[in-house]
């Protein structure tokens, strides 16, 4: 039984049933008090769910740069803006033209989806001609220099510190209202079933193993006659067309997007769930993104509770501050479960000398192979 669920049929028949009981959420009445608002058929539940499998999503994308490739990222979120904002503009610039609105909608996303390629081999360009900390450092500031601009409202586009709103009435009327709650959450969960594929064929390709393996030992790379520089500049832009598609179906989710979307901070937000979840597995950035969304949505609740409100002050303000609790989580996770969640679970269930999901040092005998 066990070599089944190990299998790659019986990883493909897992996958199928929890994709599927996921989509089946919205035409339940499952009601879990103190982790979900309410009824998961109710708008506000599958928001919130709907939410947290974006976020996901976007966490799988950094997985890619950070899990796979080892390069450390600290403007990643300017590209799930890139997502949001691109397609609230350009919505709004071509809602104008007399075109149809099924047309102006598609050809939005595809627009918004080619600005997040470019801007992803541009930045990825610039940042990769270096490594270690000064990688980091450059992405940062182009980052930093990304918010500004959308902070400043250049060209009167972003709105400034309003932000974007989404021009309803060029999208798809199955998409809009609280009505529609079920059909959003069911694109959040198509956008997350679509970058876990994307991310699967990406690491098994040549490519996922050339990056790997650059990864581990760069120069025995080059030495094979490989130029990792380019692999990793592919895998970057791609993973910045993934986070585009997250920041698209969060638009979509929120109808507006605002300047806290493109900060650094929304960047180690990722960082502290793909370490939550556990660095270098797929399943680790999805895990640590719902978990993490569901705790930074319940904590505020919990911290007004009366019984919080009761204690001595020395409890009370700490306990008071979602934050401060999220820390402490991410402190002990990385002190006891240094592979975080999905890493601990896997050292527990999986017998000795079994294959982890993401392949390490391997890739350069594969390479060689």
């Amino acid at each position: 039984m066990r070599t089944f669920f190990t299998s790659v049929w019986g990883k493909l028949v897992v996958g199928a049933v929890i994709v599927g009981v996921a989509a089946m959420l919205p035409l339940l009445a499952i009601d879990i008090p103190g982790i979900l608002p309410g009824p998961t058929y109710t708008p506000g539940t599958l928001t919130v769910l709907a939410y947290a499998m974006l976020i996901a999503a976007l966490a799988l994308s950094y997985h890619l740069i950070f899990g796979v490739a080892g390069l450390l990222s600290f403007g990643h979120a300017m590209f799930f803006a890139a997502g949001a904002y691109g397609l609230g503009i350009i919505l709004k610039l071509l809602a104008p033209s007399g075109m149809p609105a099924e047309a102006v909608f598609l050809v939005a996303i595809v627009l918004t989806l080619v600005i997040a390629l470019v801007l992803g081999n541009l930045v990825g360009a610039l940042a990769l001609r270096v490594s270690g900390i000064s990688f980091a450092m450059v992405t940062l500031a182009v980052a930093q220099a990304m918010n500004v601009m959308i902070r400043r409202n250049v060209g009167g586009l972003t709105g400034g510190e309003e932000g974007v709103r989404l021009p309803v009435d060029v999208v798809p009327d199955v998409l809009v209202g609280v009505v529609n709650t079920r059909n959003l959450y069911w694109l959040a969960l198509a956008i997350l079933v679509l970058v876990y594929l994307a991310c699967v064929w990406i690491e098994r390709s040549r490519l996922g193993h050339v990056v790997a393996a650059a990864r581990e030992n760069e120069l025995r790379v080059t030495v094979l006659g490989l130029r990792p520089y380019f692999v990793r500049l592919f895998l970057f832009a791609g993973a910045a067309v993934l986070a585009a598609v997250a920041g698209i179906g969060f638009m979509l989710l929120q109808s507006s997007a605002t300047p806290r979307i493109s900060t650094s901070d929304f960047t180690l937000t990722l960082l502290v769930i793909v370490v939550l979840g556990g660095v270098g597995y797929r399943w680790g950035a999805i895990v640590g993104g719902i978990v993490y969304t569901l705790l930074d949505q319940r904590l505020a609740a919990l911290a007004s509770a009366d019984w919080i409100q009761g204690l001595p002050d020395v409890l009370r303000i700490p306990l008071s501050e979602p934050l401060f609790i999220l820390g402490m989580l991410f402190v002990l996770v990385v002190m006891f479960a240094p592979g975080g969640i999905v890493g601990l679970a896997h050292r527990v269930t999986q017998r000795r000398g079994s294959k982890r999901d993401v392949a390490e040092p391997k890739a350069l005998q594969d390479m060689e192979a």
